[in-house]
């Protein structure tokens, strides 16, 4: 979030996006043309001592969530509590996995005030320290589900649907594990042998185009991951001239669109299918989540670059240098739990301020709009009469069917995913009025 967030989409097909290549007009001999291979990090840092999350105590519950149930749902509670060491800050040491998403990065990391002036002291100590997720970036669908309760006051039926498509995207639904960055797959298969799983760096999964401070894929050379100093610069200018210096909903439905204009200006393998609507709800993260208090609080500057691990250095692209992401001090999580209607109702909010056609470019100065009604999309776009329960129903459908492999989360996309997925998701939307689809688990 990479809080999960929120980021998790579609992979694309062996020949980019063959619901474009059928589209009328399109020159379907480019996609060889534009689609470059796809390159995978020559290493993944590998830690000997894995050790899952930090247990919750009696003394300090947060919100109570344990073992993948809900918890109270009641927040405004300070993170971590005071006198809770077992989830003091830890910085990642270098066999530690780190990903996309700073709400999962911090979550790993977590702070702590009163030990910041001890930590290098006690590197080698602190780094055997497990938090809220499993410090060294492999954690479990239990443990995001806990975690996102715990920390940030996600919404139990939101905290499972981000969980069950960061699976679904890069991890193993046999096992129940994933990366929170790069291929562990020795680590996160139940079978190896039988396919990579390339966790949250994997691209169009979950870290996709038009990302907030992140590159990318093919403009980047594959680092799709990496913090990028000139995209926070970029953001921050927006909250600057748009709200003051709040990185509010004005400013992030501002930045938001300016970054869909840039990938599709310079990047000719950009692709944004209908899961993209998720990357508006990664950015309603920033005011609704990571400020103290959730809305209640100011989404400003300080707040802001804590989380993401952004230091002004001007020595450093666009004068930002990353540091390890962290909760900042004295913070509380937001009093009620940010649910699935909440989530699609700011989605809705920040798509309907700058609309944006869903699509995919398939070479330079070629954007082709998704012509073909998929749920609640026609002609490319959301209709001005979308509500934010269609939004959810499109959610729900995208994680639960076999849509072409170009809108899916996994271009291998079995029917033991799905019924895993419907599983776990059929009885949080059993009031939705979204059409659910059999659950044969």
């Amino acid at each position: 979030m990479h809080i999960l967030s929120l980021h998790l989409l579609f992979a694309s097909s062996t020949l980019a996006y063959p619901w474009v290549a059928g589209q009328r007009g399109v020159d379907s001999s480019l996609f060889k043309k534009a689609r470059q291979p796809e390159k995978r990090q020559a290493s993944c840092p590998f830690n000997a001592n894995h050790q899952g999350a930090a247990p919750y105590s009696d003394k300090y519950p947060y919100t109570g969530a344990k073992n993948g149930v809900p918890g109270t749902g009641v927040g405004g509670i300070k993170v971590p509590a005071d006198g809770d060491t077992a989830h003091a800050f830890t910085a990642p040491g270098p066999n530690d996995i780190r990903g996309p998403c700073p709400g999962l990065n911090a979550a790993a990391n977590v702070s702590s005030a009163y030990l910041k002036t001890i930590t290098e002291a006690l590197s080698d100590f602190l780094l055997l320290q497990h938090n809220f997720l499993s410090h060294d970036g492999v954690t479990t669908f239990t443990e995001l589900v806990d975690a996102q309760q715990n920390v940030y006051n996600v919404g139990y039926d939101l905290a499972v649907l981000l969980a069950v498509l960061g699976i679904e995207a890069g991890g193993d639904i046999t096992t129940g594990k994933l990366s929170i960055g790069c291929d562990a797959t020795s680590r996160t298969a139940l079978l190896p042998l039988l396919g990579d799983q390339p966790g949250l760096d994997g691209h169009n999964k979950f870290e996709a185009d038009t990302s907030l401070t992140r590159n990318d894929y093919f403009t980047a050379n594959g680092d799709n991951y990496d913090f990028n100093g000139t995209l926070f610069a970029e953001m921050k200018s927006f909250a600057d001239r748009v709200s003051g210096g709040n990185f509010d909903r004005n400013a992030l439905a501002a930045y938001r669109s300016q970054r869909y204009d840039e990938s599709v200006q310079e990047n000719a393998n950009f692709f944004f299918g209908p899961l993209s609507l998720l990357l508006y709800g990664a950015a309603s993260f920033l005011y609704e989540l990571m400020p103290s208090y959730g809305p209640e609080g100011t989404p400003d500057l300080k707040t802001i670059s804590s989380f993401f691990g952004a230091v002004e250095d001007s020595s450093a692209a666009g004068g930002w240098r990353h540091v390890p992401e962290q909760i900042p001090d004295n913070w509380f999580s937001r009093r009620a739990p940010y649910s699935n209607e909440d989530v699609t109702t700011e989605i809705l909010a920040l798509y309907v301020k700058y609309p944006k056609l869903f699509g995919g470019n398939v070479g330079t100065n070629n954007f082709d709009a998704l012509s073909t009604p998929f749920g609640v999309i026609s002609d490319g776009k959301l209709p001005d009469a979308a509500t934010a329960s269609d939004v959810l129903c499109l959610l729900y459908q995208l994680a639960t069917s076999p849509v072409p492999s170009s809108l899916s989360l996994i271009t291998d996309i079995t029917a033991d995913v799905l019924n895993w997925s419907v599983g776990k998701l059929n009885p949080l939307f059993e009031n939705s009025g979204c059409a659910l689809k059999p659950d044969q688990t």
